[in-house]
């Protein structure tokens, strides 16, 4: 899985390739993140031109035009001038995030970007949400295609400003006529990344709720990153799901984890997520738990009928990320410290489970008397 520097290839391509003809393209929140990476590799490609590159502070990518602002600065037209199309990845899904702040940020950086695309002559937009957007629901089709509805709701972390943007994206070509508009929906993405779906894989336990039909399918961040140069080059367009082929069912990804389940009722556990989230001892609102419940998977037959394919399986993906999480520990969405984290595994599943109040009042008493 190995790959040369993005930086020993950018300048290689850029002074022994001829002059390149491709789009240039502008990345929003490329100084970090998946931003970072697409950065890195559109501006190792032969296929494109020139990287324009936005963020509130500059990045490490030395071989892309840096502009510093904030993505709902309306000056952001004035940087998009000359840019043949724009991956918009300033959008903040961190758990900590304040929810009212975030969803401000994420809309209106999105409405500003789109407006500002236009304004400025950019012919494509490539936003990125998630195929969490179709919703998990126990009646999905294995696996969904593109066009399957978007029945999601706005319960699950983040996921009410990825409809908002999907809305956005859906409105966009229709109030300003020739920009055209590509949304690409990766799987649980993976690959530096911190989630409610990824700190599944931190606890203890997995928890498995009784009744439920858990598919997994993940997405490595770059393969995400392929498929967001697919959309830049018009390779492929519209609306765009990409992920790992295929999916895991609960019991293989105990198998491969080796990390054993815990099976409680449905309402106990989604009645426990919900008083946690409540009262701010855990990041995650009960809605994430539908995520692990029930199936979501996506076949990515646009993608595929454009030639793409993923580079890696689900199984390498998971055990990317269980190396990724190892010495971690959270209980219910929340990290523990390894003392309490010891407590939770020799409480038993379940205890650790509805104890995590238990904890943090234990642990507020100490500093109390500290």
């Amino acid at each position: 899985m190995s790959s040369p520097d993005p930086q020993v290839r950018a300048t290689r391509n850029h002074s022994t390739s001829p002059a390149v003809r491709g789009p240039v393209v502008a990345v929003t929140g490329a100084a970090s993140g998946i931003g970072a990476l697409l950065t890195e590799r559109l501006v190792a490609s032969d296929e494109i031109k020139q990287v324009i590159a936005i963020d509130e502070r500059r990045g490490e990518c030395a071989a892309a035009q840096w502009h510093i602002l904030d993505v709902r600065d309306p000056a952001i037209a004035e940087k998009l001038r000359g840019a043949d199309a724009v991956v918009h990845l300033a959008v903040d899904l961190d758990l900590g995030t304040d929810t009212a702040a975030r969803t401000a940020y994420n809309v209106r950086g999105t409405q500003t970007v789109l407006t500002a695309a236009a304004a400025a002559g950019v012919h494509r937009v490539v936003l990125c949400t998630s195929a969490m957007v179709y919703g998990a629901l126990p009646d999905n089709e294995l696996p969904l295609s593109e066009d399957a509805e978007l029945r999601a709701t706005a319960e699950a972390t983040g996921v009410g400003d990825l409809l908002e943007i999907e809305r956005l994206a859906r409105r966009a070509p229709r109030a300003h006529p020739g920009l055209n508009v590509t949304v690409v929906r990766p799987a649980v993405l993976v690959g530096g990344t911190d989630t409610a779906l990824t700190r599944y894989f931190e606890s203890p336990r997995l928890l498995v709720v009784a009744g439920s039909r858990p598919a997994w399918q993940f997405c490595h961040v770059e393969d995400l990153c392929s498929a967001l140069e697919y959309a830049v080059l018009e390779k492929a367009e519209g609306e765009l799901a990409v992920g790992c082929d295929g999916w895991l069912e609960q019991e293989e990804v105990e198998e491969l984890s080796g990390i054993r389940r815990m099976e409680l009722p449905s309402a106990v556990a989604l009645g426990a997520a919900a008083r946690l989230h409540r009262i701010g001892l855990t990041p995650s609102p009960a809605g994430d738990l539908a995520y692990t419940m029930y199936p979501w998977v996506v076949s990515g037959s646009r993608l595929h009928d454009a030639g793409w394919r993923p580079q890696w399986t689900n199984e390498e993906v998971l055990a990317e990320l269980l190396e990724e999480v190892s010495g971690r520990h959270t209980v219910a969405g929340r990290r523990l410290g390894r003392k309490d984290a010891t407590a939770a595994g020799a409480a038993g599943a379940t205890v650790a489970l509805l104890g995590t109040a238990a904890l943090v009042r234990r642990a507020r008493k100490a500093r109390r008397r500290g």
